[in-house]
């Protein structure tokens, strides 16, 4: 385990400058529109901003706020923060992002969720978090050699977990790291005391029964989920075939990874017009800024392809080993993609202990809605302790 801090070179800096600086933009078809992808003057704006204003060694500063360190595991280096709680027996929890995340969406959580004391909580809830960035995303740098899908990641994970000397504890994640946290439960659940999900999609199964007596909320999430496979998920699927064609483009403009990322911030979150409806501009930035400075959204593209097998339709997600032996919160936000249906998700997962509805925000629910969120990780510790 070696402390790790961010330090980026200012070379690193100036070469981004001069390349937002003197992008080279297409022609401007779609005007205001998202339908067709970003919209220009959306983006020209974004990026000026990003060029001008935009402060990276204060989101350094921010980010460096929170111990880190690299170890390696199965032969490849892995980035995570460790905050351990003042509360002595506070309960371990992992947390896991997917893309296009990173461990800044959790910045906002971190604090409360470790330290309720000072924030107005229980201290009796209170966690130990190990927030780990995925090999091929971020400071954990490429991958070491291909190959590395969500089962290795959650063996990685288990690994990283012991070695910190954690017996019991949590995992927690939305998007990929739902997956990753779901096959962990069922990998080392001897040491898994639960489970907590913000994103868990529960296709129909094929048989008409399944679509009677739907609700209309019901419908709208499943409308939700199709939307997402039939119009969102080009993204996917490029990744998942051909990412070392798309990685040329990732790598080399910076626009081009901000435009790849900001797009689905976009479609997945609760806002109405533009991103910054449902998050902080800079933290979209600082978000991006762990993509490019480290140059991953090459390597992170390829982690689709090594999970194509895994994700075949963006339909139907890799279930674990049923039944999930661990207790499974699930936390639900209405404009969220991956909004599950009660009724699928019980047949799936018998033992959900707890389920939350919210009225409002989306896929990145830690930066859109920290205080949801941690709430309702407040009260599934409550659970779990009984």
């Amino acid at each position: 385990m070696i402390p790790f801090r961010i330090d980026v070179a200012q070379a690193d800096l100036d070469d981004l400058h001069r390349r937002l600086e003197t992008t080279r933009w297409p022609a401007d078809v779609a005007g205001d529109d998202w339908s067709r992808g970003v919209p220009q003057a959306y983006l020209r704006d974004l990026v000026d901003y990003w060029r001008t204003s935009y402060d990276w060694r204060a989101a350094e500063a921010r980010l460096n706020a929170f111990p880190q360190f690299t170890t390696e595991i199965f032969g490849t280096n892995v980035h995570f923060l460790h905050v351990r709680s003042p509360e002595p027996d506070a309960t371990p929890m992992i947390i896991t992002h997917g893309w296009p995340g990173s461990f800044a969406e959790f910045l906002d959580i971190i604090e409360p969720l470790t330290d309720p004391r000072s924030h107005g909580g229980d201290p009796a809830t209170a966690f130990h978090l190990v927030i780990p960035t995925i090999p091929g995303f971020g400071f954990s740098g490429p991958a070491s050699e291909p190959g590395w899908n969500m089962p290795r990641v959650a063996a990685a994970w288990v690994e990283l977990m012991r070695n910190l000397g954690y017996s019991r504890y949590v995992v927690q994640g939305g998007d990929l790291g739902a997956w990753i946290s779901l096959i962990m439960a069922g990998m080392d659940h001897e040491h898994v005391s639960g489970a907590h999900l913000n994103f868990l999609p529960t296709p129909p199964s094929g048989d008409p029964a399944d679509m009677a007596g739907l609700t209309e909320v019901e419908m709208r999430r499943l409308g939700l989920l199709m939307h997402y496979v039939d119009d969102q998920s080009g993204y996917m699927k490029l990744q998942a075939t051909r990412p070392q064609t798309l990685s040329y483009g990732l790598n080399d403009s910076p626009v081009g990874q901000l435009a790849w990322i900001v797009e689905k911030l976009h479609e997945w979150s609760d806002s109405a017009k533009v991103p910054e409806d449902a998050f902080d501009r800079d933290r979209i930035l600082t978000n991006v800024m762990l993509y490019w400075l480290t140059g991953t959204g090459a390597s992170s593209a390829h982690f689709y392809f090594d999970n194509a097998d895994l994700l075949p339709t963006a339909k139907t997600p890799p279930p674990p080993a049923p039944p999930l032996p661990v207790p499974l919160g699930v936390a639900v936000f209405p404009h969220d993609p991956g909004q599950p249906i009660r009724r699928f998700a019980d047949r799936a997962f018998p033992n959900i202990v707890q389920w939350s509805e919210f009225d409002r925000g989306g896929h990145f629910a830690a930066m859109e809605e920290p205080d949801l969120l941690i709430g309702d990780l407040r009260s599934f510790n409550r659970i779990l302790r009984g």
